[in-house]
């Protein structure tokens, strides 16, 4: 195992114990601090997130800035939504197949053509949005709590961004079997194991 598998396995690793904080329930949260603190503590959404970052340095081109951008757009609607109390089916297993479909992209080095990932990415963005604005207090707080969760995810698609530039530079298997560990952690996520 090189350098690179053992770093990103342990990082994955001192990940796993915040996985029961990641969705608390509806009504359990308020303001920027809180906001900023949901995407990080579950292993689902920082794996996404990062992964639409390494998608995007993948892809590269244009895809750099719109896949973060239009899952940051995707995420504050899905977010509203959220908030709103608006219903959306199966919020968790979206979640938990973005993992698995955005690790299987970076591992196979998947490039569609962008408006198509753009898509792809929208979509999933919307489940990851709904399942912080469902957690958001009534009582207000709304936009800074959405300033939050919207700031953690951009800084963890720069993450990713960063991860794709400095791993990839020590060759694309790394990458890949980095996509491949996501797409397992995303199974496992599905179907409850962790």
């Amino acid at each position: 195992m090189n350098k690179v598998s053992i770093a990103l396995g342990s990082i994955l690793a001192g990940l796993v114990p915040g996985l029961a904080l990641a969705h608390t329930g509806i009504g359990h949260a308020a303001g920027f601090a809180q906001g900023f603190a949901h995407p990080p503590v579950g292993l689902d959404h920082v794996l996404a997130m990062v992964l639409v970052g390494v998608l995007a340095f993948q892809m590269g081109g244009r895809a750099r800035w719109l896949l973060p951008a239009g899952f940051l757009a995707a995420m504050a609607a899905g977010g509203l939504a959220g908030m709103a109390g608006l219903a959306l089916p199966l919020v968790e297993a979206g979640i938990a197949l973005s993992v698995v479909v955005l690790g299987l992209a970076v591992a196979t080095r998947l490039r569609p053509p962008t408006v198509l990932a753009l898509g792809l990415v929208g979509l999933f963005a919307v489940f990851h949005g709904h399942a912080h604005g469902a957690e958001m207090l009534a009582e207000g707080g709304a936009a800074a709590y959405a300033a939050g969760f919207l700031l953690a995810t951009a800084l963890l698609h720069g993450a990713g961004l960063a991860l794709g530039a400095v791993v990839g530079r020590a060759g694309t298997m790394a990458l890949r079997g980095a996509g491949a560990a996501a797409a397992v952690a995303g199974v496992a996520i599905l179907a409850g194991l962790i």
